[in-house]
């Protein structure tokens, strides 16, 4: 009688199958399509140049593709917005029945930074019996031991455990019977071929203690990531990520876990992530500008629509459940035939998204973190950022179909426009006249502008005027170093470097020399062929006077911003030596 039953449900399970099959079908087909008409649009705009406004001479124009990147400006900060509005009306109280795992990567971290980090992790106001801290160290050397020793005396009173690994989930060679540390002698007894001995005993003090540090062999982020997830298993709901350089705001758990309770088809969740050290140098300073507007308008408006590209390092928190489905092949992702060792977070966001799960920010988390100060060492951290993001990119694009149509646009908008903006620079510097080089440099900072406005409105602090200035460090630095990156995409290491080291790697110096020697070529040869020009005639004689005042417009921008800014670096210095400790 039950297999009867049974019998009459089949067909419909299998029809029910198929046409959820061909819905995927047709839906990646339209969302590829929708990609091709976005990219279309925005390649004819560029090169066709369809001008919608013109003045007398054609010395200043407005042109379609101006038009499109304003509307995409527009549309992004209007999403932004609302999404920040959804954020202050969710009242749901945490429930608090989620066990969390909570995971910190450790690699020569700055003694300072990694202190505040383990004082605000125990600071965290979540119910202890819910919480797992796990700290794994990139490195099992005695120059290591200071952060285990760190993490003893912080978590004293938590009954902590330690455990010194010789090697890593991945380094073990089954071939080798392993030397004693104690004798120093090779044992054979209880061994298996195969199995690591240490692993187990690792797995079972992360299973039976809530506070555990691990020394392990060196082997990159994700190797040291991917002790945390394995060993945790599928002993907690959510797992928290948190770099060793972050100080966590006590409320941040809290608010990260509220988000992933209120939808089962939240997958992963980000929160707000700031610039601890912002007052260490004009690069520091810009970063935590740049961060502001990269979480709180980019990543806000990515959240309306359920499809956050990234999951920051500092503060994420994913369902657990669904991170182990994925994690063997997290960790074994290989890229041109190269096992990847960077972009670990993005790839890990990616993986959640590639199985259909929503991805989401919230402001209402927070926390700071340590970014770099000297020019060098930023340089070399936004190049392994860019290869990460090119290199996700590809990965992302077969799993647009399952998001919103945003999701597809925005990955094709932000995708090329630093091509389009090169050869607009190029072609203007080699091609164009003196006027057109200043009016597209005037044109950058005035678009700067009008984003800083809409931020100083948005954060209500009028620090954010300083964004503008973002784009000069963006066109004389960045936009070269996109192209090192994608040139050197399968060059890795960890990190930025460890806070203890100096940075040696001066190569993403060397796009920038190239940069600047075409800029200047062209810049040159513009002066020289524009001495040829009669400079009598109306339209240069209007010209002249465009170039006299656009030349003062820009460096009066440039004076004031200036002056403003060595004011507020005064008034911080100032803010710092009333400032003091007191021991008791």
């Amino acid at each position: 009688v039950r297999t009867e039953i049974l019998k009459p449900k089949e067909p419909k399970m299998k029809l029910k199958h198929s046409l959820k099959k061909l819905w995927t079908i047709l839906r990646a087909i339209f969302t590829f399509l929708f990609a091709l008409l976005v990219l279309g649009v925005m390649v004819w705009a560029y090169v066709e140049g369809f001008q919608l406004a013109t003045s007398m001479y054609g010395i200043i124009s407005f042109g379609f593709y101006g038009l499109l990147l304003s509307l995409h400006v527009l549309v992004q900060s209007l999403f932004a917005f609302i999404e920040h509005r959804r954020m202050k009306t969710r009242t749901k109280p945490c429930s608090y029945t989620k066990t969390i795992g909570f995971t910190i990567s450790a690699y020569q971290e700055d003694p300072i930074y990694l202190r505040e980090c383990l004082n605000s992790v125990k600071s965290l106001q979540y119910p202890s019996e819910l919480l797992r801290i796990i700290m794994v160290i990139d490195g099992n050397s005695d120059d290591d031991r200071y952060m285990m020793d760190m993490f003893r005396e912080v978590f004293a009173d938590q009954d902590p455990g330690f455990f010194v690994w010789k090697n890593n989930y991945h380094s073990w060679d089954p071939t080798k019977p392993q030397q004693d540390e104690e004798t120093g002698t090779e044992s054979s007894a209880d061994y298996v071929i195969g199995e690591d001995p240490q692993k187990k005993d690792l797995e079972h003090l992360i299973q039976t203690k809530r506070c555990v540090c691990v020394m392990q062999k060196w082997g990159g982020k994700r190797e040291v990531m991917y002790t945390a997830f394995k060993a945790l298993g599928s002993a907690v709901d959510y797992i928290q990520v948190c770099d060793s350089d972050t100080k966590l705001d006590p409320l941040a758990t809290v608010e990260l876990c509220k988000v992933l309770e209120s939808n089962p088809r939240y997958g992963a969740v980000g929160g707000d992530v700031m610039i601890l050290n912002l007052k260490d140098s004009y690069i520091s300073f810009m970063s935590s500008l740049r961060y502001w507007m990269a979480f709180n308008i980019e990543r806000s408006c990515q959240s309306f629509f359920n499809c956050v590209s990234c999951i920051s390092g500092p503060l994420g928190l994913y369902r657990n459940d669904i991170l182990q489905q994925f994690l063997e092949s997290w960790y074994n992702q290989k890229f041109l035939g190269s096992h990847c060792t960077f972009g670990d977070d993005r790839h890990l966001t990616n993986r959640m998204l590639s199985m259909g799960y929503a991805t989401k920010y919230t402001a209402r988390s927070k926390c700071y973190t340590e970014t770099p100060a000297q020019f060098l060492r930023w340089l070399n951290q936004q190049t392994r950022w860019t290869k990460s993001y090119f290199r996700e990119w590809l990965y992302n694009a077969m799993w647009w179909h399952k998001h919103h149509l945003w999701m597809t646009y925005e990955s094709i908008v932000s995708g090329v426009f630093p091509f389009f903006v090169t050869a607009t620079i190029i072609q203007l510097f080699w091609m164009g006249s003196l006027w057109d080089i200043l009016w597209v440099l005037c044109c950058i900072q005035l678009i700067g502008l009008v984003k800083a406005a809409y931020a100083c409105l948005l954060r209500q602090n009028i620090v954010m005027v300083f964004m503008s200035l973002y784009s000069s460090l963006y066109m004389t630095s960045l936009l070269p170093a996109k192209y090192f990156a994608i040139l050197t995409m399968n060059k890795s290491s960890w990190g930025t470097s460890g806070r203890r080291k100096i940075v040696g790697n001066y190569m993403p110096l060397l796009p920038l020399s190239v940069w600047a020697a075409i800029l200047l070529g062209g810049f040159g040869y513009t002066i020289y062929r524009e001495t040829g020009e009669d400079w009598s005639s109306p339209a240069k004689i209007m010209e002249t006077r465009f170039l006299v005042f656009g030349c003062v417009a820009y460096l009066c921008y440039w004076l004031v911003m200036m002056v403003l800014y060595w004011a507020w670096f005064r008034r911080l210095c100032r803010r710092r030596s009333q400032s003091y400790n007191i021991s008791v």
